[in-house]
This record gives C-alpha cells, structure tokens and sequence, in this order.
C-alpha cells in the first residue's frame, strides 16, 4: 500500500467585474473579432479596488472546504500559487491562512507564473506521500489586472483575475494507475527563455512592481512542444495512454494551443474542459478554476482520469496526472 493525495473538494471565485473585448475596444485600437480570432477570449474578469489576491483566494478555499465538509481548522498546510501576492512579503498563503482564521500548521507561496498550479499539487503531493502532512490545500490565485500595460493590446486583452482552490488529504491506494488521487506530477524549466514572457520589474532590479513583456510568438512555438512533452512523461511513468484518459484540463492561455493539445491526445472537445473564453489567461489559477467549473457541473467524476498541464514565464512547465 501507498500513500496518495486524493481530491476531497475543489472551489472557485472570480470577481464581480466584467471586462469584455468590446469594452476594451474603446479604449485601444482592438476589437472583438481580432481578440477572439486570435485567442478565444471573449470576456475576462478584473478584481475590484481594494480587492486582494489573499482575498480572491479566501473566497476559492471556503468554496473547496464547504465542497468537501471540512473547516479550516483541518487544514495542516495551506500551498498558494500566485505571481501577483499582496505584498514583497508575507506570503500571500499566510494572509489566506490568518483570513481563514487558521492557527496551526504552515503556509506558503510558490512561484512559477502560469505553471504555479501545477508546480503547488506536486509540492503538495509530496509532503502527503512522506507523510508530513495529512491535509494540504493548493491553491491557484491571481490578480495580473495590476501588472498588465492598458496600453500594450498585445498582452493586456490576454489576462483576468480569479482563484482557485483544491483540498487535498491522504489516503491510501495500491500503487498502480487505477488508485485515486494525484499519480505523479512532472515539473521542468529552462531559464534561458526569460526575455520571452516577463516583468520588467521587482525589489531587488528596479524597486518597482513592473509590468508584463511578451513576446507571443516564442511563447506559442514553445508552449506546444514542452506542453506535449510534459503530457508524454506523465502518460509514460503510468503506463498509459491517450485512449485512457477521460479528461484534458489545460493551463487556459489560447483556444489554439488547448485544441492543439486536444488534438495530439485525439480527445472529443468535449473531454476537453475551456473556460478561456469567459476567464481568459488567470494564470496559476486557470486551472483550479477550469477543474472547479467542470467538476461543480458534474462533467467530472469520482473515478475520471484528469490530465493537467501548464506552461508559463521562466519558461516552466508541467503535468500531473489526477484520478477524481
């Protein structure tokens, strides 16, 4: 027997505020037809003035914890995703934490822009398989609205504000590909890609926060050759293949690279779950986001083989395999 990190609950929060391509059309030279060409986006959502990344994410873990009957008190461990926290420090995880009203335990941000989700399961996942901790909750959280340039369509039309939140405890499974919970994750980088998808700023270069730089189409040749790669590693350490998977829940960027990567795995559309169209590129917290809609409506369920996959700044990128 094996110890494994089962999904106990997900939730989701996006703010209030809709911005659309025709509302951003009226003040640059843009427009929905050229946007949606291009991307798949239609509409992102923009947190409110005063409105934290902590606080996105306290409202994406209450939604996970009610999903699976817990409270925070049970929590041993809170992982936040996120390239946008409250402040240089502290964590943003330790806000949430404090929010939540949690006094026990540990707390902490990991960083790696859009791969974040997906680079918080697999820290998470090894502090429940060496049994650390019995109950983590990983959360993908974002609010990009404050580090993008309103002038620059090139970047600005492409990113939205929202969280996400999956809860995460132990227990125990046989060892092979039919157990529930998180089978393996797969986590790589190369930083020699930095000048591609970065922000000119920070604490210890500028004193200042910065603003995201692109260059869109070294992102997009990148992005589905290391996506598939990362795809083919996970499939590989299992013992699988594409045929056994029930669902795709891609790292919502651009429509062409998710149906690019639906394509290679020769999923149905609808094995493959897009919410980028109504949330846009919210980063670490696409994903959880994606997984939460899917899972609420009951597309996903108990015993449903979920590939994850993710690409972002660094570059990094990654997979985890997840039975629901």
């Amino acid at each position: 027997m094996v110890v494994r990190a089962v999904a106990v609950g997900c939730g989701a929060y996006l703010p209030e505020r809709i911005l659309t391509n025709d509302d951003i059309a009226k003040t640059l030279d843009t427009s929905d037809a050229w946007i949606s060409q291009r991307t798949g986006i239609k509409q992102r959502h923009i947190a409110a003035e005063g409105e934290l990344t902590s606080d996105l994410g306290v409202k994406a873990a209450l939604a996970a914890l009610a999903a699976a009957g817990r409270g925070p008190e049970a929590l041993d461990m809170i992982v936040c995703a996120t390239s946008t926290p409250d402040e240089t420090f502290p964590s943003t995880a330790t806000q949430v934490q404090a929010k939540l009203g949690c006094t026990r335990g540990a707390a902490f941000d990991v960083q790696a822009v859009c791969s974040g989700f997906v680079y918080a399961l697999s820290v998470a996942n090894n502090f429940i398989r060496t049994q650390e901790a019995e109950r983590v909750l990983v959360i993908g959280a974002e609010t990009f609205s404050r580090i993008l340039d309103w002038e620059d369509r090139g970047t600005c039309v492409l990113f939205g504000d929202g969280a996400g939140a999956l809860l995460l405890e132990a227990a125990e499974g046989r060892g092979d590909s039919s157990d529930r919970g998180i089978l393996s994750t797969h986590l790589y980088s190369d930083g020699r890609h930095r000048d591609a998808l970065y922000v000119d700023g920070g604490p210890s270069s500028t004193g200042t926060v910065g603003k995201l730089r692109m260059s869109g189409k070294e992102v997009f040749r990148h992005a589905v050759v290391r996506m598939a790669e990362a795809i083919d590693a996970a499939l590989a350490e299992n013992n699988l293949a594409p045929g056994d998977l029930d669902w795709l829940v891609p790292h919502q960027a651009n429509s062409r690279i998710i149906n690019a990567m639906g394509r290679r795995l020769n999923l149905k559309d609808e094995q493959v779950v897009v919410t980028v169209d109504r949330h846009a590129n919210t980063s670490a917290a696409s994903i959880p986001l994606a997984l939460a809609e899917a899972v609420g409506d009951g597309r996903i369920k108990r015993g449903d083989l979920i590939l994850m996959e993710a690409m972002g700044g660094g570059f990094t990128w990654g997979s985890a395999l997840l039975r629901w």
